[in-house]
């Protein structure tokens, strides 16, 4: 009982110190709406999917992040429509955060080969937090050892916090590359459980990049068919104190895909951060109009036997 307290208290105090972070995905250059709502409609046509990714299945602190998509395109008016929908669950906290966007993005033809895409995303948050097994320390009776139903405690809390979420982004682009920035959270909405508190969501940056090369145009394929392609694509993120970076590269065939990236700390807050904290090995298939993903996350700093990081994604 005594351990369950103290863990409560510990994790209660870091919810309400430290910024909160978004959920991050290894696949965002297949999915790559999770980024960069400048993406909604970039395909041109109708397109929807679904990810999900698993953190840490081997611990108690195992992470689940589903997120769903669809965006549609109007020629006559230059602009793609979209919604996602986003849910994140902590199985030791019970914390739980859902959001739902809705997105535009507009097409702006630059010359006969690029095109800039701005957006904007409006969004709708809900975050929970199970509170009802919380005890204070005022209901703590050491004496007989029992445990008070009330408490005087100042300390207001709300189970739920409601939020609305503005961001933006914009996106350039060609038939074989892009590159583009993201801001999320302008608005930096309160996320305090605290009735009386202030916790402003920090800004979320993000630029991003990608690269589709024709192995044949560069190079003497023989052990590859002629249609077979390159991908070369980062990621830099910038939350609060938190960075990452990541860098990955894959072969892309008619109907089969496959590669690796490095996530990579590239700012260390401590002396003990770690530069590379995971290599992820992705692949699928492309199936019809439908494109099935998957990657696993190996783990490289010192945390443990975690059961790693997998993420299954579905596209159509």
């Amino acid at each position: 009982m005594k351990i369950k307290i103290i863990i409560t208290f510990i994790l209660l105090s870091f919810a309400f110190s430290v910024k909160a972070q978004d959920p991050i995905f290894t696949q965002y250059f297949m999915v790559p709406e999770t980024i960069n709502p400048g993406f909604t409609g970039f395909l041109e046509t109708t397109n929807t999917g679904v990810l999900h990714r698993t953190q840490w299945p081997n611990l108690d602190f195992r992470v689940d992040t589903d997120f769903g998509f669809f965006n549609t395109w109007r020629e006559e008016m230059n602009s793609g429509f979209g919604v996602t929908l986003m849910n994140h669950r902590e199985n030791f906290t019970n914390f739980s955060f859902t959001q739902a966007n809705f997105v535009y993005a507009y097409r702006v033809q630059l010359n006969d080969e690029w095109y800039f895409r701005p957006a904007i995303e409006v969004g709708f948050g809900n975050k929970s937090f199970g509170f009802q097994n919380l005890i204070l320390e005022d209901q703590i009776n050491i004496n007989n050892a029992t445990i008070n139903s009330t408490s005087i405690d100042p300390l207001m809390l709300r189970e739920k916090v409601n939020f609305y979420d503005l961001s933006a982004g914009m996106l350039f682009n060609n038939e074989n590359s892009w590159f583009g920035t993201t801001l999320k959270h302008l608005n930096k909405p309160n996320i305090s459980f605290s009735q009386t508190g202030n916790l402003p969501l920090e800004m979320f940056f993000s630029a991003n990049a990608g690269l589709e090369l024709k192995l044949a145009d560069y190079i003497d394929i023989i052990n590859f068919p002629y249609e077979t392609k390159m991908l070369l694509t980062t990621n830099f993120m910038k939350q609060g104190d938190y960075s990452r970076l990541d860098i990955g590269t894959g072969l892309i065939f008619k109907k089969l895909f496959f590669g690796v990236t490095a996530a990579t700390n590239p700012v260390k807050n401590s002396g003990n951060s770690h530069f590379l904290t995971s290599l992820n090995a992705f692949g699928g298939l492309h199936y019809d109009h439908f494109k099935f993903g998957y990657s696993y996350d190996f783990n490289t700093s010192k945390i443990g036997k975690t059961g790693g990081i997998y993420e299954l994604s579905v596209t159509y």
